[in-house]
This record gives C-alpha cells, structure tokens and sequence, in this order.
C-alpha cells in the first residue's frame, strides 16, 4: 500500500488519525477555496508548525523555481516562523496594554498580506494572500478553520501532527 499525499498539504495522509485527516482536509478547503490564499501554516504554541500548505507543492514547483508572489521565500516554514513572530509580538503587546487575548491581526503590505488568528489552545493559523484578496472573506474562512480545528486539536493530536511534519521533511 502507497501512502496518499494531500495535493495541498504536502504532507502523506496515510496513517494519520481520523481528526488529522480533518484537519489536512480543513486546510486544504483553505487554501483551494477561498480566492488569493497563497499559503497556510497552522503553528503550535511552542513554535512549532503542525499542518502547513507549501505552494511549490500545489504548483509542482521547486522552491528555487517559484515566483516570488507564489509564498514566503523558504516555503511554509518561513510562513510559519513569520506567524509564530507576529503571535509572539501581538501577544506580548496585548499584555502591556492590557488588551486581554489577541483575536486576530493583519499585516497589509504592497506585495500581500499575512494574517494571523489565534487558535483556542494557544496553537496560530497564519495565511500569507494575494494583495488584492477580499480581507473579509479570508478572515471569515480562517474563523470557519479556528472554529472547527479549536475544539480537536487536543496535545495528543498536535504531537501526531508534529510527528507527521517531521516525518515529511
């Protein structure tokens, strides 16, 4: 038996439990679905990425040979550094402000814009889009994601899905 790999996802499939499966499935509906999502990287509490969509594997590109519009430099582990970052920074902020927890945050630039939306066990989605991307339907998908992911992924499924990623690589 051949193990089956998620076209948007670049991780095998085959093995994982039912609510890793979910979950690959959830952000392949992400990044295939909602218009000018370029790449998608859900990120642990610690750092460390669990689900990811690499955009060279949805193009059957190298990174090398990807157009720089195609996602972050380095694949998805770059976007995941980036949101790991940018939740450390709005998290840290949100306390000196006495903000309370950090929801969402938006960094709109000339070329794209990332978004970072927090997950309710401390884990971030991050989406990197196009610059043209409606913001509120790729906020609005990213809430559907954080809704349906928030309640299954449990430590037991985030050490699965880290396994899965390192076995990957």
């Amino acid at each position: 038996m051949t193990a089956t790999t998620g076209s948007t996802t670049g991780t095998a499939t085959f093995g994982l439990s039912s609510e890793a499966k979910n979950l690959h499935w959830l952000l392949g509906n992400l990044v295939e679905e909602v218009p000018g999502v370029r790449s998608v990287a859900v990120v642990s509490s610690d750092g460390l990425m669990l689900l990811s969509s690499d955009p060279a594997d949805r193009k059957g590109k190298a990174p090398a040979d990807r157009a720089p519009s195609d996602g972050p430099r380095g694949s998805s582990a770059d976007l995941a550094t980036i949101v790991s970052g940018i939740g450390s920074l709005t998290i840290g902020a949100a306390k000196l402000m006495d903000g309370g927890n950090v929801k969402q945050t938006m960094v709109a630039m000339e070329e794209g814009s990332v978004f970072v939306m927090s997950i309710s066990d401390g884990s971030l989605l991050g989406v990197y889009a196009t610059p043209d991307c409606d913001m509120s339907v790729v906020a609005y998908h990213m809430a559907l994601f954080v809704g349906r992911a928030g309640h299954v992924l449990t430590p037991e499924l985030r050490s699965e899905l880290r396994k899965s990623m390192e076995s990957a690589a």
